[in-house]
């Protein structure tokens, strides 16, 4: 069946269609990975959005279940050249086709992913629809297109009452628990619980609407505030409770959309990115020793290093190509944040030293 993407901007690429079959309006957005479909697809930091893989082939080494980030997939629409057909991996339980129409998410294939990518960077992420209706009409689907904007996704994807986990849950680790950690989960990745289940902590994970006060009472060692979706500006009773966390003396660790909830809750500004970081290749520089990491990203939204009152706050991390904030070490408190994601799922893991770091914040709370 053919199916076709149309940009705000009027272009249209004619494909076919993949997965379901259902029309969807979604900001159009890129990943630059080779492999780590699936963790893509069920990243929920990828509500609303519809994500074009810049790599050629995908699907070739198919879907394993135990690999899934969260409960289900997240995005909107799933963009890509070419699907393999015939999966190959001893791991391999099923195919990407299968997957995107179990989890009723729109694909479209066969289109030049490459032209997609360079549009979308010269003049900026924008919003498009995938159908397969070949009869469309630009002039009723354009203002559509404009005035589509990213809402509330973050209580879409975080879960609904708190849960709670032990070493050895979720694929992990059977050790000794050392201690005690708040997750809350604006948008949690599986993989961020599973780094703190091996090294020792059992984890409470707490929804977005969670009360400050009940994760202080509950004296854990440490706090993690997650990755998530959408504009955190959109925030606002998220970023009042975690100025509350902030206010306590225990150590915060925050990842992605967390980083950005942090520093809104700091009195700092974010802005949206041009096309933003999203892949598995980004350079980041840690400051204090000079050294590189490559990590694993996916953002929209960055902080305003302009607006950063460096007695609240220096910069950890820079991004090596844009100079873009990406890590933030607070004065005074045992409080520190990344842009980018140690916890990678496909990977690289070279940051995943950090939950280290993390458990050192806890060891000296003690």
């Amino acid at each position: 069946m053919k199916a076709f993407l149309i940009l705000e901007d009027g272009t249209v690429f004619e494909g076919k269609s993949v997965g379901s079959q259902k029309e969807v309006i979604s900001e159009i957005v890129f990943n630059t990975s080779m492999t780590g479909y699936l963790e893509v697809l069920t990243d929920p930091s990828y509500a609303g959005q519809a994500v074009t893989m810049t790599y050629p082939l995908i699907g070739n080494y198919g879907v394993t279940y135990a690999d899934m980030e969260s409960r289900k997939g997240w995005s909107d629409g799933f963009i890509t050249r070419e699907i393999s057909r015939m999966p190959s991996n001893f791991r391999c339980e099923d195919t990407l086709q299968k997957f995107l129409e179990d989890q009723d998410i729109p694909g479209i294939y066969g289109i030049d992913t490459r032209a997609l990518t360079k549009i979308l960077r010269e003049k900026g992420t924008m919003n498009g629809m995938i159908t397969t209706n070949e009869n469309y009409n630009l002039d009723e689907i354009l203002p559509k297109l404009k005035e589509y904007t990213v809402t509330g996704v973050v209580k879409k994807v975080s879960r609904s009452e708190k849960e709670s986990f032990k070493p050895g849950d979720l694929g992990s680790e059977k050790t000794e628990t050392k201690f005690k950690v708040a997750v809350i989960d604006v948008g949690t990745k599986n993989n961020i619980i599973r780094c703190l289940l091996n090294r020792g902590c059992e984890v409470d994970v707490y929804p977005c609407d969670f009360n400050a006060d009940d994760v202080i009472a509950a004296k854990p060692d440490g706090i993690m505030i997650t990755n998530g979706p959408g504009d955190p500006a959109e925030c606002v009773e998220i970023i009042e409770q975690i100025k509350k966390l902030s206010e306590s003396s225990i150590p915060i660790f925050a990842i992605c959309l967390g980083h950005q909830l942090m520093a809104l809750a700091h009195g700092f500004k974010t802005y949206k990115m041009k096309y933003g970081h999203r892949g598995a290749n980004h350079p980041v520089m840690d400051l204090h020793t000079r050294r590189v990491y490559i990590s694993s990203q996916n953002h929209g939204y960055v902080v305003d290093g302009e607006s950063l009152d460096e007695t609240k706050a220096k910069p950890w991390f820079v991004n090596v190509n844009d100079k873009t904030i990406e890590g933030l070490e607070y004065i005074g408190k045992p409080v520190k944040t990344v842009q980018f994601h140690p916890e990678a799922n496909a990977g690289p893991k070279d940051s995943e030293v950090l939950f280290e770091e993390f458990i050192k914040m806890m060891g000296g709370n003690q």
